[in-house]
């Protein structure tokens, strides 16, 4: 790692060191023409992991020794290129680095839109989506999850918290900005469907739009992930904060075509490794995550 990547990802940590409890849970969306970036893995045995690697030529989406990932990369910490680069990073990034390098293959990003990624999966543009992806019924009557880590949804307001919102309830009335076709977006519109003074919803293709939108007074409040929103306030010098209330916690999953059985079991068994080692925690540790992590059985 370059001496610039570790202080971007120490810069990153630590402005996300104060969170006391995050569970946090959403996705979101992105119109960027697609490109793809590559971090070669280790091809050969034993791995971090503590374990030879299992056998992956019966896995169709492994032949070529690859596995490419669809991902909306704007979504810092989850996701996000290190700046002036298009090297990928983020705890995404790096828990599938980890699984590439237990399983000796490489991991390919592919950055495309958030609201496109389970269409394009599932015309084979990419082999799965890891995009900090919300399991929910809808998702998952397109495609099949395995679940990664535990996340719950944050509320960005303009410092000072003016308009005193606490919940979603405290919304109506107001105008929200969120990301197009994430779990925020429904949540809030379902949450206006029960209000007696509608949601003025506003949409944004990416979420630092949104906030962008939230800092310039268009927007009464943001909803992200409860870290995105964290870092968003973090680094807003002073002009934004979000609330200590967290928002419908659900597992994030990597999303797999539903055919994709043998895929879905090797990446189910690349994880357990990783838990059963301790990377698993000592990557959610690296990104001061911790409590994000899935509760074991």
């Amino acid at each position: 790692m370059s001496p610039n990547t570790t202080r971007n990802r120490l810069f990153l940590v630590a402005s996300l060191a104060l969170v006391p409890l995050l569970v946090f849970a959403a996705c979101k969306d992105d119109k960027k023409t697609p490109s793809a970036t590559s971090t070669p893995q280790a091809t050969s045995a034993p791995t971090s992991a503590g374990a030879t690697p299992p056998d992956v030529s019966g896995v169709p989406e492994l032949q070529d020794g690859k596995l490419t990932i669809g991902s909306d990369i704007a979504y810092a910490p989850m996701e996000f290129f290190q700046p002036g680069t298009e090297t990928p990073d983020g705890l995404d990034v790096a828990l599938a680095n980890a699984i590439g390098e237990y399983l000796g293959i490489e991991i390919e990003f592919v950055n495309s839109g958030f609201d496109g990624l389970i269409a394009a999966l599932n015309t084979n543009d990419f082999d799965a989506v890891m995009s900090a992806m919300t399991i929910n019924p809808e998702r998952q009557q397109e495609v099949d999850f395995v679940p990664y880590l535990n996340v719950g949804t944050g509320i960005l307001v303009e410092a000072g918290n003016p308009n005193t919102i606490q919940g979603l309830e405290d919304l109506c009335g107001l105008t929200v900005a969120v990301q197009l076709g994430t779990i925020q977006e429904t949540m809030v519109r379902t949450q206006s469907d029960a209000c007696t003074d509608a949601i003025d919803v506003v949409t944004f293709d990416t979420n630092p739009l949104a906030v962008e939108d939230l800092k310039t007074a268009g927007s009464d409040a943001n909803l992200a992930d409860y870290p995105v929103a964290y870092l968003d306030a973090q680094e807003s010098d002073g002009a934004l904060e979000v609330l200590s209330t967290q928002l419908e916690p659900a597992p994030y999953g990597v999303a797999l075509r539903k055919d994709s059985d043998e895929l879905q079991a090797i990446l189910e068994q690349a994880l357990q490794a990783l838990v059963s080692s301790g990377e698993y925690e000592q990557i959610l540790a690296d990104w001061d995550l911790e409590s994000a992590a899935l509760p074991r059985d």
